[in-house]
């Protein structure tokens, strides 16, 4: 079974628990909810240009932001106050873009509000806020909203009229595109999302993510299954409590998305909360996109340097320490990228074969790569370094 494929429980999550989450965060947007707070320590040279109220009402469980590099387009899902979203805009800098998303007026609101303000503390404006589901991050809910003060949906040809427009709107203007984010950030919001909207959720941001961009997501997870009956408590899944992922599902629920060298950075050791013997705490995994495309045979190698025996990949391969192993040309270069940089030697042919020539390689199988075949099989020369790379005492 698909670890997205959700309990009975969270594919009929009860009206009041869902309603809970809108709720309980507009009106942790006006007045602070110390329950929805989990200690995270922030870098504090980042804090210093953001108003002490969007500090004061941000809740979180951890902190992804390290994983945001200058220059880059930067999505925050379910931004809030906007917290993050103003530390991200700091690492990009003047080159680069935030986008914070969120379904919660309020918060939206609070976001919003200080936006000019942190502007001029840094002196460029790069960040924006956006009214969407994280779910379902095609439609733009403030479009919607113009299609529904236009055409109001007064009877079942309405409806339908109202579900052509969010197909069109999707198509036409999503709110966030194909392949536009370098960066995808969430902190402690996924686990609000209902059990049958998670695998949406996942594709969704492996669509908008450009090849090589990364998810980091900070969020909170169980070390069990949590029943039905806690399940459905508005106000522990309000809290970021009963909709939390068990913690191998949530890991395994990036790699049925599609994504690789996925990583759990930061777990902590002791749960946030603890409710009938489940153990709730917070985690940070960051998962890559780029695996996608052709496998093409131009006779590369790698070598696992250890320290295990051996290791398996995302795409089922065998790595044996210290084995030259036959890789495809696409692997081949993912492998010398994070987050697999340093782990392996990598071999490339002597005599290249250029990418027009390359033929289809079987990458789901695990096999050894001849010497031969990347020196070339006529390769019988005799080579002897030159004596003046000696100095007489350190000479090999």
């Amino acid at each position: 079974m698909s670890s997205l494929a959700t309990s009975p429980s969270q594919d009929i999550i009860s009206p009041p628990a869902e309603a809970a989450v809108y709720d309980r965060y507009a009106q942790a947007a006006g007045t602070f909810e110390p329950a929805l707070c989990c200690p995270v320590q922030y870098s504090k040279e980042f804090l210093e240009v953001i108003p002490d109220e969007i500090i004061q009402k941000d809740y979180g469980c951890g902190d992804p932001t390290p994983f945001v590099r200058p220059g880059e387009t930067v999505l925050d899902l379910g931004s809030g106050g906007g917290k993050l979203c103003y530390i991200a805009a700091q690492v990009v800098g003047r080159d680069g873009r935030v986008i914070g998303v969120d379904c919660n007026q309020e918060m939206l609101g609070l976001a919003r509000k200080h936006a000019p303000t942190v502007a001029e503390q840094l002196g460029y404006a790069n960040v924006e806020f956006r009214y969407g589901l994280i779910q379902d991050l095609a439609l733009d809910l403030d479009a919607l909203a113009v299609e529904l003060s236009e055409s109001p949906v007064n009877d079942p040809a309405g409806y339908l009229a109202l579900r052509h427009a969010e197909e069109r709107l999707r198509r036409d203007c999503p709110l966030v595109p194909n392949d536009s984010v370098d960066c995808v950030l969430s902190n402690c919001v996924l686990n609000l999302v209902r059990g049958q909207d998670r695998r949406c959720l996942f594709a969704e941001i492996f669509r908008v993510l450009r090849s090589g961009g990364r998810a980091a997501i900070s969020d909170i997870v169980s070390d069990e299954s949590v029943p039905d009956r806690l399940q459905q408590d508005p106000e522990l899944w309000s809290g970021c409590i009963t909709g939390a992922f068990r913690e191998d599902e949530f890991v395994r629920a990036f790699e049925d998305a599609g994504f690789h060298g996925i990583e759990i950075v930061k777990r902590e050791s002791e749960p946030w909360r603890t409710v009938e013997g489940i153990e709730f705490r917070s985690v940070t995994v960051v998962a890559h996109k780029g695996k996608q495309g052709p496998c093409l045979e131009r006779n590369q190698a790698v070598i696992y340097r250890g320290p295990f025996k051996a290791v398996n990949d995302d795409d089922g391969h065998t790595f044996q320490r210290g084995e030259r192993t036959a890789v495809c040309d696409k692997t081949f270069r993912l492998l010398q990228q994070e987050p697999y940089e340093g782990m392996f030697d990598a071999i490339e042919p002597r005599n290249e074969i250029p990418l027009e020539d390359a033929k289809p390689y079987a990458c789901r199988r695990s096999a050894n790569r001849d010497p031969r075949e990347t020196k070339g099989h006529e390769y019988d020369a005799t080579i002897t370094r030159p004596n003046d790379l000696c100095d007489g005492e350190t000479c090999c």
